[in-house]
């Protein structure tokens, strides 16, 4: 009887080669959460940022991490530098690569990190844009009676503005947590921290209006915790946030392109505007290293230099 043959492994029957990096994003995301403390969406934003270099791994990338080279790793920052993105996001895809190498030393899966050995793209090469007072003070008033939360969409835009909070930060401020008697509130940040921000007259006199106006109708006689919550009482998420930034920016002739992150820059550049110091300016932004807040300054001078060119007679 002859011998029978062994079937032929095909590409459909071979195992499938091990990927290090989409096998440990779960892990990775429990010890960014555990152990970095670092907020969801930030969390969200690595896996994203991750998923998409495990998918390029797959074609390009070793099974064993330990031989994965600075070659590998430059070969992908060109492939998204292709892509023509910006380069804060390229510059945040190697974050997260980064951050996802220091998780393999610690856990023993290699040797060393060669991805600290990347350097980042030159970032800010434009500067923020920036509403003039005048501007902002045509996006505060745009919520109407026609609009179905004017109060609470005219108190969201203060805030925003008043405190320089992202979206997120304003999204999650809790009732609990805001003292408008002694105007300042308590939010939480990015890696959880928690800082105070003060709060103008004006954002004052809106969140009370929205308190006593709409909130107390829409939270009926439940409770919740949230200071802004949506038509169900529910927090109010940083989406819908952002989409009512966009609607009241076009209404007020502001632009398409305005986002809640404009009116947190627009806070910053006035305040140094108006003599606030950069170490002050940085504990109100909530940022960690103080290299950040120094773009405020470069947007400043740019906008010092408009007015001295326009204004001067030999400018």
């Amino acid at each position: 009887m002859p011998a029978r043959r062994r079937p032929r492994t095909t590409s459909a029957t071979a195992p499938k080669r091990p990927n290090p990096i989409l096998s440990n994003l779960v892990p990775f995301q429990n010890y960014l959460e555990a152990e970095c403390g670092l907020a969801r969406n930030s969390i969200r934003a690595y896996e994203s940022d991750l998923r998409q270099f495990g998918g390029w791994y797959e074609d390009h990338g070793p099974a064993n991490p330990n031989e994965i080279t600075l070659q590998t790793l430059t070969a992908y920052i060109h492939e998204l530098r292709g892509r023509d993105l910006a380069a804060t996001t390229v510059a945040r895809h190697l974050v997260a690569i980064k951050m996802l190498f220091r998780y393999f030393v610690l856990e023993a899966l290699i040797e060393k990190s060669v991805a600290d050995s990347l350097s980042s793209p030159k970032l800010w090469q434009h500067l923020p844009k920036v509403l003039s007072p005048a501007a902002v003070e045509r996006l505060l008033n745009a919520p109407t009676r026609e609009d179905r939360f004017p109060l609470r969409d005219r108190a969201i835009l203060c805030m925003l503005y008043a405190t320089g909070c992202r979206a997120s930060e304003v999204s999650s401020l809790r009732l609990s947590h805001t003292f408008l008697d002694e105007r300042y509130a308590r939010c939480l940040g990015k890696g959880n921290k928690e800082r105070i921000v003060g709060l103008n007259p004006v954002a004052v006199s809106a969140v009370e209006a929205w308190i006593e106006g709409e909130r107390c109708h829409l939270v009926g006689e439940g409770d919740s915790p949230w200071l802004f919550v949506n038509g169900r009482g529910g927090e109010v998420s940083r989406i819908a946030i952002w989409k009512l930034v966009k609607k009241y920016a076009v209404r007020a002739g502001c632009g398409s392109e305005v986002s809640p992150h404009t009116l947190r820059h627009s806070f910053a550049t006035h305040m140094l505007a108006g003599g606030a110091e950069i170490r002050a300016l940085q504990e109100m932004l909530g940022h960690a290293s103080i290299s950040t807040t120094q773009i405020y300054t470069h947007v400043e001078h740019s906008r010092l230099k408009a007015i001295h060119e326009r204004c001067h007679p030999r400018g």
